[in-house]
Formats: C-alpha cells, structure tokens, sequence
C-alpha cells in the first residue's frame, strides 16, 4: 500500500464505500492510476462491478486502460468474466473495445500482446476473456 500516503488511501477506500456514484467513480479512477494496483485490487474489482452506476464501472475500467499494462487490462478483464449484471458485462465490453490502443498500430500490437500472455493466465475467467478477445480479432482478418 505504499502507492498512497495512509490518508490518503484511507480516503479513497472510504470514497469507494460512498453512495454517491460520482465519488466512487472518483476514487475507482484514482485508485487505479496507482503504481501498483495489487495493493487494492480487490476495492478496483468491486469497483468494476458496481451495479448502481454503470458511471463507476466505466470510470474505473478507463483508468485502468489507460495505464496500458497487463495488470489493468487483467483487472477489467477478471471484472469482465465475473459480471453477472448484463449493463455492467456490456459496460465491461465497451471499454475494453473502446480502448484507444487500437487506434494505432503500436498500441495494438501491444494490446495483443497482453491478450496473448493473458490467454495463458491461470484464471480461468481472464483466459477465456483473453482467448475471446483474440479469437474475435481472427474473425477480423
């Protein structure tokens, strides 16, 4: 937990219990802009999963996008595999499509790199989102 002073960490988990979804959507983004997400992996995937707000779920799977690392693209895509809300699953789906790496050659070929080690991952959920996402891009070619 050392991505944060204590305070405010403190704060951001408090923020993640909150019942305004624009707070919770405010500290899913913040949360997920850490160096090192392992630390509060667990409040980024309920995060995710927020099926109050689809506002949250959105704002946290960006933020974690955005770092354009395996570790955020595994987050959403465990919260992908274990959505059982379908605006929360189609959500989940949006961004992972939307993710502005495809937009570049660069930037996917990076992306599907990580879907390639994901595919291999040894949660079963990440896997098979990994694997679909890459089997999609097949039927692209």
């Amino acid at each position: 937990m050392n991505d944060f002073q204590d305070q405010e960490l403190v704060d951001l988990l408090a923020a993640a219990d909150s019942p305004s979804w624009s707070v919770r959507a405010a500290a899913g983004r913040r949360l997920a802009a850490a160096p090192r997400i392992g630390a509060v992996a667990d409040v980024l995937h309920r995060l995710l999963l927020d099926v109050q707000d689809t506002a949250v779920t959105s704002g946290t799977a960006e933020a974690l996008l955005a770092r354009g690392d395996l570790a955020g693209l595994r987050a959403v895509l465990a919260a992908r595999a274990d959505a059982t809300d379908q605006w929360t699953a189609d959500e989940l789906g949006a961004e992972l499509n939307g993710d502005p790496r495809w937009m570049t050659g660069d930037g996917a070929a990076e992306l599907i790199r990580q879907l390639r080690v994901l595919a291999a991952d040894t949660d079963t959920g990440v896997r098979d989102e990994a694997q679909q996402r890459l089997s999609l891009l097949r039927q692209d070619d």
